[in-house]
């Protein structure tokens, strides 16, 4: 008599550990960018995933500015605490480990304010946390992080156990997963871009991105687990509806993972990706991948839109907008959009470019373009993962 297996179930309190296998550049020599993919050993882990599912990362931060904050705040870093767990820990390894210390809230600002009350900067900072100057606050916490605030005001002392208390947990963070299980068994992949950038007079550093490349070695251990994506699905693979993929940037990651998934179990069906970057010498991203799979006809179009590689700036909406007509043909042929990146502009631009090729070439009103989109929508044939 045999068993089924249990399989094992991973998640955010019981997190599955795995080493990462390689790493490498996908931004080439000269690139603005620090783009990078990632492939992580799964095996013996148990850990599965479909794609368009995310893979969520337990990170540490960056030990220099930890080492900042610490001579800032007047700690040696060996002081005991109970971090955001409860268990007793070092402040240094608690401030690494298990809590957010970049971007600051208001609980912190509060209590930095109640303790610097007749400073006029204070004061200013103070007025600013009013619930009717939301809009103000959020301005001026842009590009600022907490060590900006324990460096102007350096008055304030804090017990280490209090300014812990005063710090929100580290939260996972989610990557768009670029690899299928049933091409790549074992193995999860990631596109990744490193968050870097510079702000009132310092460089500043994404928290996850930056563990990644700069800190995370083969023998490093990640703990992490998978968070569906269930409303980011591939049709059966006997299912013969178009697929229009539309992944600008490191949006490209699921769009790879789809296609290798296809490549594996055989997918029917019609498939057109639109990739956009800055500069096609430099950022476009799998391109030997993709080449092949227009060789091999896994992918029947490929639409790239970059940027700065001409006078005026094109995006994948432009490219869109540009093939409206082959698009429209595609859409009454019943094919599904998906849609992965920005969600701050890219969407949006996309969203509305979809809506004019609708009105234009389904000679549609706006109102009727509307509801042509809302139908797609309610048939689940406009699926996006944005961030």
């Amino acid at each position: 008599m045999t068993t089924n297996a249990t399989p094992v179930v991973y998640n955010r309190s019981k997190p599955c550990t795995f080493q990462l296998r390689r790493s490498w550049m996908l931004s080439g020599e000269g690139s603005g960018k620090d783009t990078r993919h990632f492939e992580f050993d799964l095996g013996g882990t148990g850990l599965t995933f479909e794609p368009g599912d995310s893979l969520a990362l337990f990170s540490s931060n960056c030990p220099d500015l930890v080492d900042e904050m610490l001579k800032a705040l007047g700690f040696t870093g060996s002081e005991e605490v109970a971090g955001p767990d409860q268990e007793t820990t070092t402040v240094r390894e608690a401030l690494i480990h298990q809590c957010a210390i970049t971007a600051p809230d208001k609980k912190l600002l509060t209590a930095i304010c109640a303790k610097v009350s007749d400073d006029a900067d204070s004061i200013e900072l103070a007025n600013m946390l009013a619930p009717e100057m939301k809009q103000v606050l959020t301005e001026h916490l842009w590009g600022r992080e907490i060590i900006d605030f324990l460096l102007q005001f350096p008055q304030v002392k804090f017990d280490p156990q209090e300014f812990i208390g005063l710090l929100r947990k580290l939260t996972v963070r989610l990557y768009s997963i670029a690899s299928s299980l049933a091409h790549s068994p074992g193995q999860v992949d990631l596109t990744v871009a490193s968050v870097r950038y510079h702000s009132h007079g310092r460089d500043r550093k994404g928290v996850c991105s930056t563990w990644l490349a700069d800190r995370l070695d083969t023998a490093t251990d990640v703990r992490g687990f998978i968070s569906p994506g269930k409303g980011f699905r591939l049709p059966a693979p006997e299912d013969e509806s178009p697929i229009i993929m539309i992944g600008p940037g490191t949006g490209i990651a699921p769009f790879r993972a789809f296609l290798q998934h296809r490549s594996a179990t055989g997918a029917k069906g019609k498939a057109w990706l639109f990739f956009g970057e800055q500069h096609e010498a430099t950022e476009f991203f799998y391109r030997d991948e993709f080449d092949a799979a227009l060789t091999s006809g896994l992918l029947d179009r490929l639409t790239t839109a970059f940027s700065r590689d001409q006078q005026y700036k094109i995006y994948v909406q432009h490219r869109l907008k540009e093939r409206g007509a082959d698009v429209w043909k595609w859409l009454e042929e019943g094919a599904i959009v998906y849609v992965c990146g920005d969600a701050a502009r890219m969407a949006g631009d996309v969203d509305q470019a979809l809506h004019e090729i609708i009105a234009e070439q389904g000679e549609r009103s706006a109102e009727q373009a509307a509801e042509y989109m809302e139908t797609l929508r309610t048939a689940k044939r406009y699926r996006r993962d944005v961030y």
